[in-house]
């Protein structure tokens, strides 16, 4: 099993340009996998963490409403994004500068073969880094992602997260809100739940942080949760 990550931070990229460079790592991991099956070999697969941040996009998942998008399309215009329906699981969200957003491309047959416990895991990155700011981040039952103050009237969501998979191969990943502009998140229902707000670690700290140690944060609990060996730039 290779549990070496390749690591790529790909700073401002337009959506579309990474999903397509998404879906071509993932499709050459799946052609190593059948190619080991059809001839009985055990050629190792890659895997690839990709750090991005993107232009203002809105994304819906393949389950996810159309309305919870409250724009047409010339008020996407005025507001300098663009819209995508996609293949991962979840329903809406936004993203844009001073998000950090992660796409993991894994061959989980390198790690374990369980999406629930991927997405824990995922989550369990993200509280961590979220503990060494001081912000107590938590699991809300029902509702993938990290949260805070869930079970109370204050319940609001810091990162979301929503994934494809196919023969054990991830794809898309999580959005962590570190310096991103919430006023963008006013024109939809975020992942489909009405009442409950989006926050970012700017507004629980009452200051910006540093991406990048924001990152290298992210990068060190990932390794340590999931026993990646080495990262390889």
């Amino acid at each position: 099993m290779n549990k070496n990550v390749q690591l790529k931070d790909l700073g401002l990229k337009d959506y579309k340009q990474v999903w397509d460079f998404q879906t071509e790592l993932l499709d050459e991991i799946i052609s190593v996998k059948r190619d080991n099956r059809k001839n009985s070999v055990q050629n190792a697969t890659s895997n690839h963490f990709i750090f991005v941040e993107h232009p203002h996009v809105y994304t819906l998942g393949k389950s996810g409403d159309l309305s919870n998008l409250l724009l047409n399309e010339e008020q996407l215009k005025q507001k300098g994004a663009v819209f995508y329906k996609i293949n991962r699981g979840g329903d809406i969200t936004y993203h844009g500068p001073g998000q950090i957003v992660g796409y993991p491309i894994l061959d989980l047959e390198n790690f374990f073969t369980d999406i629930h416990k991927y997405l824990r895991f995922l989550e369990e990155v993200i509280i961590q880094t979220l503990a060494e700011y001081g912000i107590s981040g938590s699991r809300s039952k029902g509702e993938t992602g990290v949260w805070l103050d869930v079970g109370t009237p204050f319940a609001r969501k810091i990162c979301a997260m929503g994934i494809r998979s196919s023969r054990w191969v991830t794809m898309h990943g999580f959005a962590l809100n570190a310096n991103a502009n919430l006023g963008y998140f006013d024109n939809i229902i975020p992942c489909g739940i009405r009442g409950k707000a989006v926050t970012s670690m700017e507004a629980e700290l009452g200051k910006k942080v540093d991406l990048g140690e924001v990152k290298e944060k992210i990068l060190f609990h990932f390794k340590n949760i999931f026993e990646v060996e080495s990262f390889i730039l």
